[in-house]
């Protein structure tokens, strides 16, 4: 089953960011022509900080390009909107949203095999990216947080691909329904137990089953927020 298309592939270089000692690689410009998608990412691309960016349960960002009017009707006409790559994503798509992909899909697009691990958590370069001083929480509020892949086969991919559905073992756990567990509905033990029940990465079974014992939700502030100058 065809679930859309591959419109742009970009990638940045980690460079000096915003606040002192940081650094990102949030503006990532397209490519031409065809691209290996690597088991830690695009060729060419890099990630500023490792710890929380990167790697293989995050090596691919994908964001549909759909988004983008709707970005446009809360912050104007945003230079940033004008082209793909506002959101620092490695793939710009149409046909796609977080309401017609599932946690764990395994996608063929190009000749590499794609697995959606997880949503984006949005996080404070948004704000200073956009100069928008709540931009992250806006778009963890929204659920137009986007996605990343694991590389389950290395492969090509180029612009014009288009994304085939090749299994989908978790139907009833569209990416809408995770981030609203995440974010809205974060204390609802029924959700949260059968989130919990999912193939999730390390981190995201930690989240959960702190929540579960504690009955409370993590401190979301140094995420948003990030570090003071």
């Amino acid at each position: 089953m065809a679930l859309g298309r591959l419109d742009a592939l970009l990638v940045g270089k980690a460079v000096p960011f915003v606040r002192h000692g940081t650094r990102s690689a949030i503006a990532k410009a397209p490519l031409s022509g065809a691209t290996a998608a690597l088991f830690l990412g695009l060729e060419g691309d890099e990630q500023g900080d490792l710890r929380i960016h990167g790697g293989v349960d995050k090596a691919i960002h994908q964001y549909p390009r759909e988004h983008y009017a709707q970005w446009q009707g809360r912050l104007g006409q945003h230079p940033l909107l004008a082209q793909p790559g506002a959101f620092g994503e490695n793939l710009s798509t149409t046909g796609m949203t977080e309401e017609t992909v599932c946690l764990g899909d395994v996608i063929r697009c190009g000749s590499a095999l794609l697995e959606v691990s997880q949503t984006r958590q949005p996080c404070w370069k948004l704000n200073d990216r956009f100069a928008v001083p709540d931009m992250a929480l806006r778009m963890q509020h929204m659920g137009m947080t986007g996605w990343y892949y694991r590389v389950a086969e290395e492969g090509q991919l180029c612009a014009g691909d288009v994304f085939t559905l090749v299994a989908r073992p978790c139907p009833d756990w569209n990416l809408a329904r995770v981030v609203s567990v995440l974010y809205r509905r974060t204390l609802d033990r029924d959700e949260l137990e059968g989130l919990g029940a999912l193939p999730l990465v390390p981190s995201w079974q930690r989240l959960v089953a702190r929540r579960l014992e504690q009955v409370q939700v993590e401190d979301w502030g140094p995420r948003l927020g990030g570090p003071l100058d």
